[in-house]
């Protein structure tokens, strides 16, 4: 709600298709910059409204038979209006980037025992 307070795009934007993603496509506050199945990586582009350019980034690997997800954040601050406030967050990326992956991490467990893959 406060991105969209403060002109942002907000959380609630509709998407072509649920389970398929594109480059260019918009996912909540995201646009998706580059797939790549063969590698397994995913890069988004933060489009909410900060004081620089914040990128979020994902590749599975296999790893002792079998998966493991490395997330990748990096923010390019604008100014030093950007440097404040990527220090003034970061004691709050830890605990939400970890969420994050624990949520992708069971949604995708979850998937792969209902589809019989992985």
């Amino acid at each position: 709600w406060f991105d969209r307070l403060i002109g942002g795009v907000g959380l609630r934007r509709g998407r072509r298709d649920p389970e398929e993603l594109r480059p260019g496509e918009a996912l909540d506050f995201f646009r998706v910059v580059a797939i790549d199945p063969e590698r397994h990586r995913l890069l988004l582009e933060a489009e909410m409204k900060v004081p620089g350019t914040a990128w979020l980034g994902w590749t599975v690997e296999l790893h002792n038979g079998g998966s493991r997800v490395v997330q990748t954040a990096r923010f390019a601050p604008k100014g030093i209006t950007g440097r404040i406030y990527w220090w003034a967050l970061l004691p709050f990326h830890a605990p939400i980037f970890r969420r994050m992956a624990i949520c992708i991490a069971r949604t995708a467990e979850r998937r792969s025992t209902l589809t019989g893959i992985g």
